[in-house]
């Protein structure tokens, strides 16, 4: 790994997924010299359909990645949920359940958008993949790192942008159980041959306390499936171990019918299978010292809002933003960043529905009033989001010189 240096300092990002890219990309454009760790071999690609929403949009925009994520937009047409016996409840049109907006808001497979990102920093950033963070040491001038590799290096800020089970977060501000909020829920995400040849949709199965989805991305011959089940408390024992979560899913869902066998079938052969628990991060702070925290790091949303993606965008720019603004005072910036998005974050985590509202219930009594309200719904286009989705006025860019600080109108959603 070389070392640069800049008038701006020097940054550590951990994690190379979109909150990381996107905080690199904003960085860069202010004149840091930014590397980004990545514990994975490469980028991620692949992944399940994710929501660019709202706020996030402009940011986009600003970014000039807006026009690829429009051409890779999947668009959805339409949602399908059933009774436990395979009969219809409702269809409606995706965005009618989302919350956005169609014709403005972007759906995207979660691999392409990180290769967006990535594809609009890498000749600029020193990406450094297959090693991550094992020690870090603040002090008075910097933090001193030690990574996996055996690689000592210093820089002047670090940013833990590396998910909901952070290790930057861990080492610099203790056990993830103090700011984990289990939701209630643990779920598994993998993919499957698309044998009921499901195009552009997704069937979405319920009974009390589990449900089941198969997703089309347009036309493949893949579909990404999805099992989810309410657990009375996190299953931390089986989180590191493959063959207890396959047990556990397979055990949670061995009397059910329509597909369901046929998923945890193939559950079982699958070699992508992701498990996890349904879950927030909470903290009091999203910084302590010269490091500070973003995307899942610190304000995971869980999937039920729909909204990891846009709050991981929208928080690397703000961010960036506030560390060009307070130059060479950190603790000023890590301070504006926290007083300008936690009201948005938080307004944004509290839209995870629960009770006889939530999209997967755990009664009968739930699930049949969740039903109704489906059936209230149509398949067509809605014209408005939710207002958490935009309840934030993006500052102006820093005007930091040459051509990549062009000011943006600032725009309220």
């Amino acid at each position: 790994m070389g070392t640069r240096t800049t008038s701006r300092g020097t940054v550590l990002v951990s994690g190379a997924s979109i909150a990381g890219a996107a905080v690199a990309f904003w960085l860069h454009r202010y004149g840091y010299a930014v590397t980004v760790v990545e514990k994975s071999a490469g980028v991620r690609n692949g992944g399940y359909p994710i929501d660019v929403r709202g706020t996030a949009v402009e940011v986009a925009r600003r970014m000039g990645i807006l026009p690829r994520l429009r051409e890779a937009h999947i668009a959805s047409r339409q949602l399908t949920f059933l009774h436990a016996d395979g009969g219809t409840v409702a269809t409606v049109h995706p965005q009618a359940v989302a919350g956005g907006v169609e014709g403005h808001d972007v759906e995207v497979a979660r691999g392409e958008l990180t290769e967006v990102l990535y594809g609009a920093v890498r000749d600029e950033v020193e990406f450094v993949f297959d090693d991550s963070i094992e020690t870090l040491t603040d002090h008075e001038h910097g933090v001193d790192v030690t990574f996996r590799s055996g690689v000592r290096r210093g820089f002047d800020l670090v940013l833990g942008a590396d998910g909901l089970h952070s290790r930057t977060r861990a080492l610099v501000c203790g056990p993830e159980r103090r700011f984990h909020h289990y939701l209630g829920y643990c779920f598994t995400i993998f993919t499957m041959p698309n044998t009921l040849r499901l195009s552009h949709e997704a069937l979405i199965w319920n009974t009390p306390g589990r449900a089941a989805a198969l997703y089309a991305v347009r036309d493949s011959a893949e579909l990404h499936a999805f099992l989810t089940f309410a657990h009375p408390r996190p299953p931390y024992e089986v989180l590191r171990d493959p063959t207890a979560q396959r047990e556990l899913v397979a055990a949670t869902f061995a009397h059910d019918g329509w597909e369901i066998p046929g998923m945890v079938a193939a559950m079982r052969r699958a070699t992508d299978p992701f498990f996890d628990t349904v879950s927030q991060i909470r903290m009091p702070r999203w910084s302590s010292g010269r490091t500070a925290f973003l995307g899942d790091a610190a304000y995971a949303p869980s999937f039920l809002t729909g909204q990891g993606s846009s709050l991981a965008l929208v928080g690397a720019y703000l961010l960036a933003t506030s560390l060009a603004t307070h130059r060479g005072d950190h603790t000023a910036a890590f301070a504006a960043y926290e007083r300008d998005a936690r009201a948005f974050v938080e307004l944004n985590q509290a839209q995870v529905a629960t009770g006889d509202a939530a999209l997967f219930p755990t009664t009968a009594e739930a699930l049949e009033k969740r039903n109704q309200k489906l059936r209230g719904l149509t398949t067509a286009l809605p014209r408005t989001g939710r207002p958490a989705h935009t309840a934030l006025t993006l500052p102006d860019p820093v005007v930091a010189g040459g051509p990549a600080s062009t000011a943006y109108p600032a725009t309220s959603l």
